[in-house]
């Protein structure tokens, strides 16, 4: 809809760049702020999804930040295995999903495995990262 009096709608340019993507992706700044509230500093590293293995889901008492948050740790997740595993990079789904591709072709959905961490902690982060650290 063109409302001329509230001028031209400002269009935001697509990132086609995998660092640009890479960078967007990583923001995770609920998952962030949640963690430096107990004292865990999330510096993309296999220690840091550890120690959020370790924190107490609170979070699982608010119906609003539990979706937002399961989808924090899936991206930061995915950003852990795109900086330590040799090969491994962003990909978006023609369905806008973000995943990792891994060398060897295989896809890892990031995202529905925060969904489940936050949701249950099961399985851990940590877990899942040597899962796909291996293959």
């Amino acid at each position: 809809m063109n409302i001329p009096f509230l001028g031209k709608r400002r269009e935001i340019p697509p990132v086609h760049d995998a660092e640009g993507i890479a960078g967007l992706l990583s923001e995770c700044e609920l998952l962030r702020s949640q963690a430096s509230q107990e004292g865990v500093r999330l510096d993309d590293t296999v220690a840091s999804l550890e120690a959020l293995d370790q924190l107490l889901p609170r979070w699982r008492d608010d119906a609003e930040t539990l979706p937002w948050l399961g989808n924090d740790a899936g991206l930061y997740l995915g950003t852990v295995i795109v900086r330590t595993v040799d090969g491994a990079a962003w990909e978006i789904r023609e369905d806008g999903q973000p995943v990792v591709r891994l060398a060897s072709g295989r896809e890892f959905d990031v995202v529905e495995s925060g969904h489940d961490w936050a949701d249950c902690g099961v399985p851990e982060l940590s877990q899942l990262y040597a899962e796909v650290s291996e293959v």
